[in-house]
C-alpha cells in the first residue's frame, strides 16, 4: 500500500535501543509476552502512558500538552472522515492521534471502504517537528495508534521551508510559547499577517495561511495573544476576527500545564473564510480541569470539561447567559471596540451580593459580653486549680 518508507522506519533507522542488563531484558520480554501486540488500543494506551511521564519543556518554550486537554479540543471539532488534519509542531503528536482514535471510534464503518482506509493511513494525518527524538516518539505514536504511514516530516513550519498553504481542514495544536526567531528565516507570507519574530503569533498567521477556506482551527495560546498591545498582536486579532470567523475563546486556568509551566493559556477556535463572518464570540472561563491546579495536579471531582464540550455543542442555549455566569457571548462591535480583546476579564461581569452587618453597638454590646465570659470562666478555672 506504501510507495515510499512509512514515518516509523525512516525516523526510528538510526535509533539505538539499549538493554542494560540481561535480567532487564527478560522483564521486558515477559511484559510484552503479556501484552496483545495485535490490539491498537492496548498498546497506544500503554506508549500514552510511557508519554504521561515525559515532565520537561524544550529550549524555546514547548512542553507537553496534557492528553485529557487534547481530548477536549478533540471532542470540540469533532474531525470527520473526510477531513486532513495537521499539527504544525506536533510533538509527540499527541493531537494527531487523538484525532486518528476519534475519527476510528466514530466512523469505524466508514473506514472498512478501501478510499477511506487509504486516505486514513496515508493522508489524512500531518505533523512537522524540528526535533529529531520527537518526530521518533511522534511516528511510534502513531504507528501503535493504527496509522501505519502519516506524514511526519522534519520541518520548520515557520521558515520558506513549509510551503503547505491551503492544504488542511483541521489544524489542532498547542504551539511553542515565548521563543523568538530571526525575522530572515521566517516565511514573508506570514510575516506580512503579522511582523513579528514571536512564534506564538507567527503560528497562529501559519493556521490561516494553512488551512483550505472553511477549515477549522482550535489552538492553545498564551494568554498575550488575546489582549497583547504590539501591533503584531493587534493585527492577527483582527485577522481572525474581521476576515475568518473567530467563534471561541476558552480560558484555561494556568495550572493546566504544571508542574512544568505556570503560563496562563486559552483556546482559540476559529474557521478560515477569507471574507469575514465573526458575528459573536463565545467566552467560556474553565475553573477547573480534573485536576488540582499546584505541582501534584492529583485527581479532584472539579471538572469543566464535560460542560465546556456540551455547551460548545449547543451554543443556541448559550444566547440568553449573562455576562456574570461561566460562558456568554460578546458581539463582535463590542470586541472591535475594545481593540480586538480577546481576554475573558474584559467582557466578564462580577456580581457582587451587599452584605449588611449589625450595628456598631451592637458589635460592642457582644464584645462586651465575651470578655465578661472569659473574666468568668477564667475564674472558675483558677478555683480548679487552687488558686
Amino acid at each position: 500500500m506504501f510507495d515510499n518508507p512509512t514515518a516509523f522506519a525512516k525516523y526510528m533507522k538510526d535509533a539505538l535501543f539499549i538493554v542494560p542488563t540481561a535480567r532487564v531484558l527478560v522483564k521486558v520480554v515477559d511484559a510484552l509476552d503479556d501484552l496483545d501486540l495485535n490490539n491498537k488500543d492496548i498498546m497506544g494506551d500503554v506508549y500514552e502512558y510511557l508519554l504521561s511521564q515525559i515532565a520537561q519543556s524544550g529550549t524555546n518554550g514547548q512542553f507537553r500538552t496534557p492528553r485529557h486537554i487534547i481530548k477536549m479540543m478533540v471532542d470540540l471539532m469533532q474531525p470527520s472522515i473526510n477531513d486532513t488534519i495537521c499539527d504544525p509542531a506536533m510533538g509527540s503528536a499527541g493531537f494527531i492521534c487523538t484525532a486518528a482514535q476519534y475519527v476510528s471510534e466514530h466512523y469505524a464503518t466508514e473506514l472498512m471502504k478501501s478510499e477511506n482506509k487509504k486516505h486514513y493511513i496515508t493522508s489524512m494525518f500531518t505533523g512537522f517537528d524540528t526535533d529529531q527524538t520527537m518526530l521518533r516518539i511522534g511516528a511510534m505514536n502513531m504507528m501503535l495508534h493504527g496509522v501505519e504511514a502519516p506524514n511526519i516530516t522534519w520541518m520548520d513550519s515557520l521558515s520558506e521551508d513549509n510551503k503547505h498553504r491551503e492544504e488542511y481542514s483541521l489544524i489542532l495544536a498547542n504551539p511553542p510559547f515565548t521563543g523568538s526567531l530571526d525575522k530572515e528565516t521566517i516565511s514573508k507570507d506570514l510575516l506580512n499577517l503579522a511582523s513579528t519574530s514571536k512564534t506564538e503569533l507567527l503560528f497562529m498567521a501559519l493556521f490561516l495561511k494553512a488551512l483550505k477556506v472553511g477549515g477549522r482551527c482550535a489552538s492553545i495560546v498564551p494568554d498575550g495573544v488575546l489582549f497583547g498591545s504590539s501591533n503584531a498582536h493587534k493585527s492577527i486579532r483582527q485577522e481572525i476576527i474581521e476576515f475568518n470567523r473567530l467563534e471561541a475563546v476558552i480560558s484555561m486556568p494556568s495550572g493546566v500545564f504544571k508542574p512544568y509551566a505556570g503560563v496562563s493559556t486559552a483556546i482559540l477556535i476559529f474557521t478560515k473564510t477569507g471574507h469575514g463572518g465573526t458575528d459573536k464570540v463565545w467566552f467560556y472561563d474553565m475553573k477547573a480541569d480534573g485536576f488540582s491546579l499546584d505541582d501534584k495536579r492529583s485527581v479532584i471531582e472539579a471538572n469543566d470539561i464535560p460542560d465546556i464540550i456540551n455547551r460548545f455543542h449547543n451554543l443556541k442555549a448559550e444566547e440568553d447567559r449573562e455576562r456574570t455566569e461561566q460562558s456568554f457571548f460578546v458581539p463582535k462591535q463590542e470586541i472591535v471596540d475594545s481593540n480586538y480583546d480577546l481576554s475573558i476579564n474584559k467582557y466578564k461581569k462580577t456580581e457582587y451580593v451587599a452584605k449588611i452587618y449589625p450595628p456598631t453597638s451592637e458589635i460592642l454590646d457582644e464584645l462586651d459580653r465575651l470578655n465578661a465570659q472569659i473574666v468568668e470562666e477564667t475564674k472558675e478555672l483558677r478555683a480548679l486549680l487552687g488558686e
